[in-house]
């Protein structure tokens, strides 16, 4: 932190992430912040480039290659888009297949997020192992791990491996599981849901900053069920479109000051995607167990505080692991596990729920199935507008802070959207000018 002439300077060289790095830039006169940048610089890496001239069939096994966290939601996007071309309709027993391995993504992916990315940041701990240094906190440490472990076991049983699956296709599974693996993993189901509702409660015992902007969130809503793979694009602002109108209300724009892409409203504003929307704007499709755990917590919801967003994760992770028993228990492996169709040209676009919130995908293919044209838009993508606006307006609660602390607070905030910027246990570097 630096001061000058009545104006102090944030300025954070780098900030460090699975895909890149970022910075962060901010000049305050008084109390007004006269410009602030948060800046992902991403590597280049062209997997639009990777897909065009592909047939349609490699789309998934590519585009898993995008994210070793989420790479169900890359895979399922991309198989829905190809399924709208191609007019695929599958069988019952693939679709709750394929939300079987959403449960899994889910819980690998929000267990290893609320354990040790961003519990740390709540407790003051540089990291989950420096916590679990802690007696008191090695067994909350350990019920982490195992319930990753438990998600990372699910993957694996349907997808055939943990990252990076390689049985989901379009049409369906090259390998559907067989009841009796599937059953297997039973006993640590029960196990993970008593686990995942005691996470629910000790998040909710967490200190959270007094911070909640007049958001706009943004997920699917299906009318029957929580959204994973399928539903309409709404907003608490009475948004309510189909996926295929996404791109005339979401514009992407790559700013000057950062390598990404940043995706925003039509009319110019930022909105927010990710576990605290989908909880927000889908309370009554949560499970039983999800719902009960909810209110237990004592925390209202609909709930605009980014902070609060450890705690709709961890009322995600008891859904998904109520809803896998329940598919578990009615498991009929489809037979075939793979519809297959001939090639023809079109358009198609899809959007599923990645752990951070909505993936979009739109693909052009030609009439021998060859890949023309693609557009992909990430969460991390669509989130980053509305995380510059909310160290905009948090930053000035935590500028009489000390410099550590103000630091911790701004990684903090960030880390509530994205595990893939907040994988690394310190991504900022913060400096404030004061002049």
């Amino acid at each position: 932190m630096t001061s000058e002439n009545g104006q102090k300077r944030i300025k954070v060289d780098y900030m460090a992430r699975v895909e890149g790095e970022g910075a962060l830039d901010i000049i305050i006169e008084g109390d007004e912040i006269k410009h602030l940048e948060l800046n992902i610089f991403e590597p280049p890496r062209f997997f639009e480039a990777f897909l065009r001239g592909r047939d349609y069939w490699e789309a998934p096994d590519i585009t898993a290659r995008i994210c070793g966290i989420c790479p169900v939601a890359y895979q399922m996007s991309s198989v829905h888009a190809m399924e709208k071309i191609l007019e695929i309709e599958i069988t019952p027993e693939i679709r709750r297949l394929r939300r079987l391995l959403y449960c899994a993504e889910w819980i690998e992916s929000h267990a290893l997020h609320i354990f040790l990315l961003h519990a740390p940041d709540f407790l003051g701990y540089e990291s989950a192992i420096s916590m679990a240094a802690v007696p008191a906190l090695l067994p909350t440490v350990e019920m982490g791990l195992r319930m990753k472990k438990i998600g990372n076991d699910l993957l694996a049983t349907i997808g055939g491996r943990e990252v990076h699956p390689v049985t989901p296709t379009v049409g369906g599974f090259y390998r559907a599981p067989t009841l009796k693996e599937l059953q297997a993993l039973k006993e640590d189901f029960e196990w993970g849901l008593e686990a995942a509702i005691s996470t629910v409660a000790w998040t909710a015992t967490l200190d959270f900053p007094d911070f909640a902007p007049d958001y706009e969130v943004v997920s699917l809503s299906h009318p029957d069920e929580y959204p994973m793979n399928e539903g309409r694009v709404v907003s608490n602002k009475g948004l309510d479109i189909p996926v295929e109108e996404f791109e005339q209300y979401f514009l992407t724009e790559h700013v000057a000051h950062s390598n990404a892409v940043q995706v925003h409203r039509d009319h110019g504003g930022s909105y927010q995607t990710g576990p605290l929307a989908r909880v927000n704007l889908n309370l009554d499709k949560l499970s039983p167990q999800a719902q009960k755990a909810m209110q237990d917590t004592g925390i209202e919801f609909p709930n605009n505080n980014p902070f609060i967003s450890i705690v709709s994760r961890s009322i995600e992770v008891v859904h998904a692991f109520e809803e896998a028993l329940e598919i578990i228990d009615s498991y009929e492996r489809p037979v075939p596990s793979r519809i297959t169709a001939v090639p023809q040209a079109g358009v198609g676009c899809h959007i599923t729920e990645a752990p951070r919130g909505m993936c979009y995908h739109r693909y052009r293919i030609d009439d021998q199935g060859i890949i023309q044209d693609v557009r992909i838009d990430a969460p991390t993508a669509q989130n980053l507008r509305r995380m510059e606006d909310d160290l905009r307006a948090f930053v000035p609660q935590v500028l009489d802070l000390p410099l550590e602390d103000a630091t911790w607070r701004c990684e903090q905030l960030v880390r509530n959207y994205d595990p893939c910027i907040s994988c690394a246990t310190h991504f900022l570097k913060l400096n404030i000018q004061r002049r």
